[in-house]
């Protein structure tokens, strides 16, 4: 298996940070073990590029005219192999060796066609579309596994994507500009794609798992048959006879959901975190008079809840268990002690058979970064350390897509 070429770079000059990105890209493609001949561009830029975007990826294609097909969007940062660049000018590019008829870019001059057995997507999306959530869902409907995979776009400058897709565009549509604001675009790919996706939620379970007995809208007023205001000051052990401390401890809690819940199901993991398929969300406010929890999303009777609380240690717990996953799914059952021993290695000098990732895609939150796992560039050096040596690439993102959510 060959690996994605990739570079990174920052420089308040948009052209010079392209140049180091190109240098790395080619050295990488001239390399044994990396991908001589990729196809499918990966690019995700910071917003301070946002205004150059257009000049931007006609540098970067036209000084690669062998990528036909290129994907990307803007992040308030982005994220390379153990390093983030957040709110500072920088830019990420990652070539996939994918054999063209295995995928397909999409965007709203190019929509997905029917003669393309879409299994799964990487979705970027603008978070301003006022149907959004219909969009996600018709195209998850259009793909085989309903699995979707992505984030939406994050500016101070516009909400910029791009997609540019060797298949060509709408007819009557002309000669589109690859850059894109609005809806959603991204990559297609069928299932012979070999693809592992995780969410990690930055979370970690406070409570135990509760059935939602009562629920108007947002506001959650029972849970397992018990008013849901005293469910959750019991599970924090606080009360409301000192306000004070009380408070403090719900703006740091959190819901966790697991809609359309099955019996004996919940949206805890058996070890102890929140599975792939919880929604996470925030406690707007409490009401003390119905004994009710309003939380920032619609709940329906007969959903699964539990309290949860997101900080440094859940981070970094969480992001572990994630990639721990990954390595087990993707490692076979039997090794050589040589093979052993490389994937053991977080940091291999030079690629190797055994290590089993060509590339990986990171979409992490702007929220999150730095400050959530204790430092500068923490969060992608755990990464490294739980992945290995991996290309990867990514942004900070408005909000993550996972499914069809």
């Amino acid at each position: 298996m060959t690996l994605f070429p990739y570079g990174h770079a920052t420089h308040p000059q948009w052209q010079v940070a392209v140049g180091l990105v190109l240098a790395q890209l080619r050295a990488h493609m001239a390399s044994p073990g990396y991908a001589s001949a990729p196809t499918l561009g990966l690019i995700y830029i910071t917003d301070h590029y946002a205004p150059h975007a257009q000049d931007l990826l006609a540098l970067i294609s036209g000084e690669l005219p062998e990528i036909t097909d290129w994907s990307g969007t803007v992040g308030i940062g982005v994220a390379a192999n153990n390093v983030e660049y957040l709110d500072e000018p920088a830019l990420v590019v990652m070539l996939c060796d994918v054999p063209a008829h295995q995928y397909r870019v999409f965007s709203g001059v190019a929509p997905l066609n029917i003669g393309f057995e879409a299994h799964c997507a990487l979705v970027h999306a603008d978070g301003a579309s006022p149907d959004l959530s219909e969009l996600l869902l018709e195209m998850a409907e259009r793909t085989a596994s309903g699995y979707l995979f992505g984030g939406v776009s994050a500016s101070r400058w516009g909400a910029v994507q791009f997609a540019v897709g060797g298949d060509g565009n709408l007819r009557g549509q002309g000669a589109a500009s690859g850059v894109f604001t609005g809806g959603l675009s991204g990559v297609a790919f069928d299932e012979e794609v070999s693809l592992v996706s995780r969410v990690t939620q930055g979370c970690q379970p406070v409570s135990p798992t509760r059935m939602v007995t009562a629920a108007e809208r947002n506001l959650v007023l029972e849970l397992d048959g018990q008013p849901a205001l005293q469910v959750l000051l019991t599970d924090l052990g606080v009360s409301l006879d000192e306000p004070q401390a009380a408070l403090s401890q719900v703006r740091a809690t959190l819901v966790g959901l697991l809609p359309s819940a099955t019996e004996g199901a919940g949206p805890i993991h058996p070890a102890g975190s929140f599975g792939s398929d919880v929604l996470v969300r925030h406690i707007l406010g409490l009401d003390p008079a119905r004994q009710g929890v309003a939380v920032s999303d619609w709940v329906e009777v007969g959903t699964w809840l539990a309290f949860c609380q997101r900080n440094a240690a859940a981070a970094r717990a969480d992001l572990v268990r994630v990639c721990t996953e990954i390595r087990e799914e993707l490692e076979p059952e039997e090794l050589s002690l040589e093979a052993a021993h490389a994937l053991a290695d977080p940091v291999m000098a030079a690629p190797h058979p055994a290590r089993r990732m060509a590339g990986a895609i990171y979409v992490s939150c702007s929220g999150r970064g730095g400050p959530q796992f204790g430092g500068d560039s923490a969060e992608l050096q755990l990464i490294r350390r739980a992945l290995g040596d991996v290309p990867l690439v990514g942004f900070f993102a408005g909000g993550e897509i996972a499914h069809h959510h």
